[in-house]
């Protein structure tokens, strides 16, 4: 089996790029399920509804969520009416959506879980004992991709080990930068510290540069705007062992 994640989509110029891109890489790479970290597709940030639909036409079959998922209100009875649209699974459960997501193929079920980090970022329940949970409650599926919303490359580093063997790929999004640290641990757990981000070249993590450096010089508030001129895709491709569930091989993407 091949699942697709894709880096966090910035604006819409990130939407624009994705579905540009999107279905040629699915029929290239034969991808079976496609996950997209959708909270920063707005213009401004946040995710919308009509942002959504425009993710899922593209050929998302899920949306994964972040800090920005409850930036717009307007998202709120969407996540709650729209299974396959996920918010972090460690908000408390009067947030309205949630964090766990089966894709149901008919021969094969994956589980799709999306957890924000706590280190300097929300106050949030422990992810580690969030992902415990769920995986109870799913009942310890075969195929299970964690979305891992971090800032901290040590907190995401630690959840994936600590999953080791027990699901079958931690991607970590969140800071917009690619790494180049994939990797299959010890048990077959995929991993990659960050996908990336889908969203301008030219930019400071999809900003435009001059309004990220005048918030940094003058540490006054800035209102952000999406970067202008030539996108590209960040994702990472994993092939699970149908068996097992396990990751037998990982591969980025840069998709100009």
């Amino acid at each position: 089996m091949r699942i697709l994640c894709v880096g966090d989509v910035v604006g819409g110029a990130g939407c624009a790029h994705l579905r540009k891109t999107l279905p040629g890489i699915k029929r290239l790479y034969g991808v079976d399920i496609c996950i997209v970290n959708g909270e920063n597709a707005a213009d401004g940030n946040g995710l919308t509804p009509s942002a959504a639909v425009h993710i899922f036409d593209s050929g998302a079959d899920v949306i994964t969520g972040g800090n920005h998922t409850f930036r717009r209100r307007e998202l709120y009875d969407v996540l709650d009416k729209n299974p396959a649209l996920l918010r972090p699974a460690n908000y408390p459960a009067s947030a309205p959506g949630r964090g766990l997501y089966m894709v149901d193929r008919g021969r094969y079920q994956v589980a799709v879980i999306s957890l924000l980090g706590v280190v300097y970022l929300e106050p949030l329940a422990c992810p580690f004992d969030t992902l415990d949970l769920l995986l109870k409650e799913a009942g310890n599926p075969r195929f299970c991709i964690v979305d891992f919303h971090a800032e901290a490359t040590a907190e995401k580093k630690a959840l994936a080990y600590y999953a080791d063997g027990r699901i079958s790929a931690l991607v970590g999004t969140h800071t917009h930068v690619q790494t180049a640290d994939e990797q299959i641990l010890p048990e077959g757990t995929g991993f990659l510290t960050d996908v990336g981000m889908t969203g301008p070249v030219q930019s400071v993590l999809g900003v435009k540069p001059e309004q990220s450096i005048a918030k940094m010089r003058g540490k006054l508030p800035v209102r952000f705007s999406t970067a202008e001129g030539p996108c590209q895709l960040n994702a990472v491709l994993l092939t699970l062992d149908d068996a097992t569930g396990k990751t037998i091989g990982i591969e980025r993407l840069n998709i100009l």
